[in-house]
């Protein structure tokens, strides 16, 4: 029998004791206007095609769980990255007792919050109103549901869609429901579907059995298609009247949901399921090892780590014959081979692809291989993917994380293809603004996008495409493409030409050459994403040095910085003409310009070390993984988006920082923890020790690998993946020590090889 690669076989050992730590309820507080994470409580396989949480509030739209209410209308199925993106293929179950109520808010119960568990391999929550318990545990595919009713009779599961076409067909000969919905925010061809099978072991009683329409009317039929119609399944409960409902989701058809549901549980009994996915998560888990007294940081890293494990979703499928198959949102055609969704590239390029690519290779290479496919079947790379292309966020920055694999090594993947996608959005300009680069022939003419053209993002835009441009340039390095090489690296410096003097930061510049006029360094969007010059200017992570000459030195880029962290956390609303909710969440914190809630703020306290103040970049990182994250629901400092924010904290934890993703090494920072242990998938172990570590001891006196002394401020992804013993010999006092150039992280301007 196939199983998914992160599905371990029965009687595998691992040690059974991460799971305890992670708490899904991490940042889950959260309001469209403020967000303490914007993130769901999700019961899933790592990477699994479906995630399942409990719904409180279908009104609240893509806030459809908030953990103060203590009312559920529903186990939701759901494929939702972000709030923003929206939810697709999702439909909510609720075994309910007496009238029959399918209407969410008719149907709820409530329930007490300090009973509901919650954890990725297993869910469970007492239905006061119907004294009835549900449990659930995952598959990669399907879930596995135990429902312990309080009465015998009226007893029945409620499955509810969401607008959109859906078909429900009740068998009671079977004891099956099965159907499909159509429900999704976007990123489809008109033809997608997804389809479900749910099989109940206790038979069906069909006239205690029927559908309901959109107007969650009762409709006396046992199959019927139309505009969001629901079902409801009479159940004839056994005699200690607990039920196993066992549910199968697929892109592709009904017969392939069957196919597998028969794969991934076929005969299994709740409780095996529930093993299967607890030794999963353990060995996902278990990538890491960290020892420590301090139980509240033991549960933030832990929490991290799987949240850096849910996204991207796997979208392919095995068909009868274990060949790997998917429904392609890009053609709508089912095509061989790996498929991935609900990601973006401009969140998660800087921190989650760096940490899969030295935690996780195998899983990158077929991950990779899958935006390959995307390329093959739409024409251009993706940029948002959800499950299709989403066109969210400024960049293709979908060109630093196949860099980065390559130069970490990763590169069981078609290279040659991704390098001809990756090339094509780089020089051409797509007659569907939706793929590739916005502006690409006016970037081509003047190496930036004018202000008076583009007056949306045209700063950010111009350094995600400079950055772009280098990182594609490595790639045609590996290949031996020497021409495009050249050109690229070449824009790879159109970075300089946004930088104005005299006021020290990137600005808007128009096709004549002159600047946006009206500057303020406080004031968001125009010409900036998502916030403001503070936030914006210093995203040349391929060439900090190379900014610091501009800038007028290294000493003068550090009071840029100083100043950064200094001032008062104002902003003005600018071109979005209300406070949204990034102002707010930096405003709420006493870090001045640093905005952690956003990820263009990501690498800024790591610059101090990449231009030779090390303690700088100590001291900012440890106050922030401190002051501002927790296992808590209100333990993150903005959006977590898809395992960037989290990715960030574990990265932290680590004493290392990918600067620079697409350059094959990690600057040093300030490790959380007295000994951690990498267990990396060739075998080999990573042993970061810190043994007089303490929230005090934060700075870094020095550096040793298996013995030998580290004078530079980086360590090369080579050096990390063979493995061997990290120490780092901890300080209160920042040490006063001065770095030459040469032992600087990798900047374009100041070139070496690796």
């Amino acid at each position: 029998m196939y199983l998914d690669y992160n599905i371990q076989q029965k009687g595998a050992t691992y040690k059974m004791s991460l799971l305890k730590h992670v708490n899904p309820l991490q940042g889950t507080d959260s309001i469209y206007p403020y967000s303490n994470g914007n993130t769901l409580p999700l019961t899933s396989m790592p990477f699994g095609m479906n995630a399942w949480a409990p719904q409180t509030t279908e009104a609240g739209g893509g806030w459809w769980f908030s953990p103060n209410h203590n009312r559920l209308e529903g186990i939701r199925l759901t494929h939702q990255p972000s709030p923003w993106i929206g939810d697709y293929g999702h439909m909510a179950f609720m075994p309910q007792t007496g009238p029959v109520k399918v209407w969410a808010p008719e149907r709820s119960s409530s329930f007490r919050k300090q009973d509901m568990i919650v954890k990725p391999d297993y869910f469970k929550v007492n239905l006061l109103r119907y004294q009835t318990t549900l449990e659930l545990t995952p598959t990669t595919r399907c879930s596995s549901m135990r429902i312990s009713f309080g009465q015998a009779d009226q007893a029945r599961m409620i499955v509810s869609p969401f607008p959109g076409e859906s078909f429900m067909s009740i068998n009671a000969e079977k004891r099956t429901l099965t159907g499909y919905t159509t429900a999704k925010a976007g990123g489809t061809p008109d033809n997608y579907r997804m389809y479900f099978v749910a099989t109940f072991d206790c038979p069906i009683i069909a006239d205690q059995s029927g559908l309901s329409d959109q107007d969650n009317k009762l409709v006396a039929a046992l199959t019927m298609t139309g505009e969001r119609v629901g079902a409801y399944v009479g159940l004839q409960l056994p005699e200690n009247r607990i039920v196993e409902v066992r549910v199968s989701t697929s892109f592709i058809s009904e017969e392939q949901a069957f196919i597998n549901l028969q794969r991934e549980i076929g005969s299994r009994s709740f409780d095996e399921v529930r093993a299967l996915a607890t030794e999963a998560w353990e060995k996902q888990l278990g990538v890491i090892e960290v020892e420590s007294d301090d139980q509240d940081k033991l549960d933030t890293f832990y929490t991290c780590l799987y949240r850096t494990s849910l996204y991207p979703h796997t979208t392919h499928e095995y068909d009868a014959h274990n060949n790997q198959i998917h429904y392609s949102p890009y053609n709508g055609m089912i095509e061989t081979g790996p498929m991935f969704a609900d990601i973006g590239f401009w969140d998660t390029y800087r921190t989650s692809f760096p940490l899969y690519n030295l935690l996780y290779p195998s899983f990158m290479n077929e991950m990779m291989q899958g935006w390959v496919n995307a390329y093959k079947e739409s024409g251009w790379m993706p940029k948002w993917s959800s499950p299709g292309e989403r066109s969210m966020m400024p960049g293709t920055l979908i060109d630093v994380s196949f860099a980065d694999s390559v130069a970490k090594g990763v590169t069981g993947f078609d290279v040659e293809k991704a390098f001809d996608g990756l090339l094509k959005h780089a020089m051409t300009a797509a007659a569907d603004n939706r793929f590739g680069r916005k502006g690409t022939s006016e970037y081509v003419k003047y190496g930036y996008l004018p202000a008076d053209v583009h007056t949306h993002e045209s700063v950010c835009s111009t350094l995600d495409y400079a950055y772009g441009d280098f990182c594609i340039a490595q790639i045609a390095k590996y290949l031996g493409r020497e021409e495009e090489h050249a050109q690229l690296m070449e824009r790879a410096e159109n970075y300089k030409k946004l930088y104005d003097p005299s006021v020290g930061f990137m600005r808007g510049r128009l096709q004549d050459g002159s600047w946006l006029s009206h500057f303020d360094a406080t004031e968001w969007g125009g010409a900036y994403c998502e916030g403001g010059a503070w936030q914006s200017s210093w995203a040349v992570q391929h060439d900090l040095l190379g900014l610091s000459d501009i800038i007028g030195g290294r000493e003068s880029f550090k009071q840029r910085l100083d100043e950064l962290f200094a001032a008062a956390p104002e902003f003005k609303v600018g071109s979005y003409g209300f406070e949204i909710h990034e102002m707010s969440e930096m405003a709420a914190v006493d870090f001045g310009q640093f905005a952690i809630s956003n990820q263009p703020s990501f690498h800024i306290p790591y610059i101090y070390t990449a231009l030779g103040y090390p303690a700088l970049t100590q001291y900012w990182v440890r106050k922030t993984m401190n002051e501002l994250f927790s296992s808590r629901p209100d333990g993150l400092p903005g959006d977590e988006d898809n395992g960037s924010l989290t990715g960030w904290y574990v990265f932290g934890a680590m004493g290392l920082y990918p600067l620079s993703p697409g350059v094959p090494e990690y600057v040093i920072g300030t490790p959380l923890f007295k000994k951690m242990t990498v267990n990396l998938e060739n075998g080999k172990q990573l042993v970061i020790h810190a043994d007089n570590n303490s929230d005090s001891a934060k700075y870094v006196a020095g550096v040793e690998m298996n013995g030998e002394v580290v004078s530079n401020l980086y360590v090369s992804h080579e050096l990390v993946k063979n493995g061997g013993d990290l120490r780092f010999d901890m300080t209160e006092t920042a040490p006063n020590v001065s770095y030459d150039e040469s032992a600087l992280p990798y900047a374009m301007s100041r070139p070496r090889s690796y």
